[in-house]
């Protein structure tokens, strides 16, 4: 009988216990989400006042790394991850390595290597360097073609595309090696249809996610004053500086005017600084270089 009562309390103390841990657990969870409920509110505040983030970019608890084959890739390939800081590097590659074990690479006519994945992910990466949301859920797959390939969209040949539907970019490698190897010329495809997988992304997670209100915002505001700006307006489309392609749309402008950002800064900022000011905004640079 006295076994019987101590093997009662044991139970007792057990279940009291058990019960302890499961409600300090709720209360965590509890402080915790409401934690980070004001953390957003507060940035989004400070966001929409001063067009930046107030908080970190970067904060990775296990950082994971990159050979030293595949860091002299990115090196000679990348000059915007050349130019970085070693801190910044260590972010850069883990950004990288990330991507490319989220992404589904896809060979089409061709075996996918490893230099592929590397460039590819690096131009994601440092479009979105800046901003702390890289994982761009509009991109699930990446399907490579040795160069220009046959559309069943539109029954073309194209050099790349973005399609939202299939959450796939598709990219003629010929062209990708070219954007990087003629770095001044203002064209280089996996920027180009980068940011239109960005652009889709941000505008559906605008209002929940700070760096889509700081890509979107700036967004908007530069097309504002363009269209407040005539004279503005009118420079830009007659100084020939944005490729005709720039004007087919809002999202072929963006793409383009991007794509020269990060192609020809010092001439953009020299040619039209307003704009050159909102664009950096926009992608929140303040990198070497830019």
């Amino acid at each position: 009988m006295i076994l019987i009562i101590i093997q009662q309390d044991n139970l007792s103390q057990d279940a009291e216990f058990i019960v302890d841990v499961v409600s300090s657990f709720v209360i965590f969870i509890g402080v915790f989400f409401i934690l980070w409920r004001l953390f957003y509110f507060i940035e989004m505040m400070y966001i929409r006042y001063f067009n930046k983030r107030l908080f970190f970019n970067h904060l990775y608890i296990n950082k994971n790394e990159l050979t030293n084959e595949e860091k002299s890739i990115l090196s000679q390939t990348i000059r915007f991850y050349d130019q970085l800081s070693i801190k910044h590097k260590t972010y850069f590659e883990h950004r990288v390595y990330k991507t490319i074990n989220r992404i589904e690479f896809i060979g089409k006519q061709l075996e996918v290597s490893s230099e592929m994945k590397l460039i590819v992910s690096g131009t994601l990466v440092k479009l979105t360097f800046g901003l702390r949301d890289y994982k761009i859920d509009s991109v699930e797959r990446i399907l490579i073609y040795p160069e220009a390939f046959y559309s069943t969209t539109n029954k073309a040949y194209h050099k790349g595309e973005f399609n939202l539907g299939y959450k796939a970019l598709v990219l003629s490698w010929k062209d990708v090696l070219h954007g990087y190897q003629v770095e001044d010329d203002n064209l280089n495809l996996a920027v180009h249809e980068f940011i239109h997988a960005i652009h889709f992304y941000y505008m559906s997670v605008r209002k929940r996610n700070t760096s889509a209100a700081i890509f979107v915002d700036s967004f908007y505001e530069l097309t504002q004053d363009l269209d407040q700006n005539s004279l503005l307006k009118e420079r830009l489309i007659s100084s020939r500086y944005l490729r005709d392609y720039a004007f087919t749309n809002q999202f072929e402008f963006l793409a383009v005017i991007i794509e020269t950002f990060i192609e020809t800064p010092q001439e953009f900022e020299s040619q039209f600084p307003e704009i050159y000011k909102k664009v950096k905004s926009m992608l929140n640079f303040n990198f070497a270089g830019y």
